[in-house]
């Protein structure tokens, strides 16, 4: 990791905080999948299944409860345990999350919201080099919360880990598709796959730049990229600072993990130990010497700056910190509260914003798989009221008919 300060340290939060999704390398090869598997359904996602995830030709695309089953009776009782540890926290949390409806009256005018859930959604789950469960875990979960009935999982290959997850949270729709080609099955539907309202989850560049192509015709959550991490720290114990760094670099060569600090030697004592506890770790390794930094910051007014610039995945503060920081997809304050906390079991979700996208968004939670639907009820002498304030507003945009909406009613009122 490299330790910069001053105007090379300012130089480089202005680089990030100028990063985005790079997509434009992939996105013609991936604008070729999603209209091939438009076009030709079953037989494009079939091709493309057995050319790149290894499906075999006789194999159904869709895993059959029978195997979703037998992969939770074969997990090991701890793995058992920690999924529904870890589903009990997620589904708590959800359940605090979720808005209510609710309404309002006076004076003749009634208004509130109902909240309606989605119809139905697709969650993609990655393959690659990890079997992620908790995927699984994070982006279900909040869909079942919010009440959607039909919730649709693509993971090319699955592991029997990913499909004990399925077992344990009663997915009854999983399918062996990935890729690009996976997220236009579930914008457009193809024979095996019924489209859906909208798709969520993290997954690689081809993933990301599909969701951008289809997001017209489909709801998607965001477009996220590599991972980050971001630590904001003057007094913290630097082998928790470089643990969580190194434990966020190990997801992907690309991950970008940065340190916050006014304290030069905190800063060095972390670079140390970020170098040790990386040395086994070839892809660890590979993104601290890649996208890794130390930043030292003449003040902590500019080090609040710098953080709420990079707008990160990830962050974690002193408590000091905390009522200063405005963007991030997830806050983990304190020694104590590791990021691997949250990837997995303390109940927050770990399908958060990237590349800049915490400035304007959170991570991923029940709101993204309900409508709020606003209700208003006027009576009589509800509309009197307002009418000399609607037909005002209306004349002056030129929007006759509307006042005269209004006018009739008032007439007869």
């Amino acid at each position: 990791m490299r330790i910069l300060s001053g105007r090379a340290a300012a130089a480089h939060v202005c680089t990030l905080a100028e990063r985005g999704s790079h997509l434009a390398d992939v996105e013609p090869v991936v604008r070729e999948i999603v209209d091939d598997v438009r076009r030709s359904g079953d037989e494009s996602l079939r091709d493309y299944a057995e050319r790149w995830d290894g499906l075999e030709k006789d194999c159904s695309l869709k895993v059959t409860q029978r195997e979703i089953q037998e992969s939770w009776d074969a997990s090991p009782a701890r793995l058992r345990s920690a999924l529904r540890e870890a589903a009990k926290n997620i589904r708590e949390f959800c359940e605090w999350q979720k808005p209510k409806g609710w309404k309002r009256s006076s004076g003749g005018v009634s208004v509130g919201q109902i909240v309606q859930p989605l119809d139905s959604v697709g969650c993609y789950v990655p393959g690659g080099r990890h079997p992620l469960a908790s995927t699984m875990l994070m982006t279900v979960i909040p869909a079942q919360v919010a009440g959607v009935k039909n919730i649709r999982i693509v993971s090319p290959n699955p592991r029997p880990e990913v499909l004990a997850v399925a077992a344990m949270q009663g997915v009854r729709e999983f399918y062996r598709v990935g890729g690009a080609q996976a997220i236009a099955a579930l914008a457009y539907g193809t024979q095996s796959i019924p489209r859906v309202d909208k798709i969520v989850g993290p997954g690689n560049s081809y993933v990301t730049a599909a969701k951008k192509l289809v997001s017209f015709d489909c709801a998607i959550d965001f477009l996220a990229g590599p991972t980050e991490i971001v630590v904001l720290s003057d007094t913290g114990r630097p082998e928790f600072i470089a643990a969580d760094l190194v434990a966020q670099a190990e997801h992907d060569p690309e991950t970008l993990a940065i340190f916050i600090t006014t304290s030069r030697p905190l800063g060095k004592a972390v670079t140390e130990r970020a170098d040790k506890f990386s040395a086994s770790n070839s892809i660890a390794r590979e993104s601290l010497s890649r996208n890794g930094a130390v930043l030292i910051a003449g003040s902590g007014e500019i080090a609040i700056d710098w953080a709420n610039a990079i707008a990160p995945e990830h962050i974690t503060v002193e408590r000091k910190y905390l009522p200063f920081i405005r963007n991030a997809g997830s806050i983990f304050v304190g020694d104590y509260s590791a990021q691997a906390a949250g990837d997995y079991a303390s109940g927050p979700n770990h399908v958060l914003p990237t590349a800049g996208v915490a400035r304007f968004r959170g991570g991923l939670s029940v709101l993204d798989f309900v409508k709020i639907i606003t209700v208003q009820e006027l009576s009589a002498k509800g509309l009197r009221r307002l009418a000399p304030a609607i037909e005002c507003l209306a004349e002056i945009e030129g929007l006759v008919a509307h006042a005269e909406s209004i006018a009739v009613r008032t007439r007869h009122a």
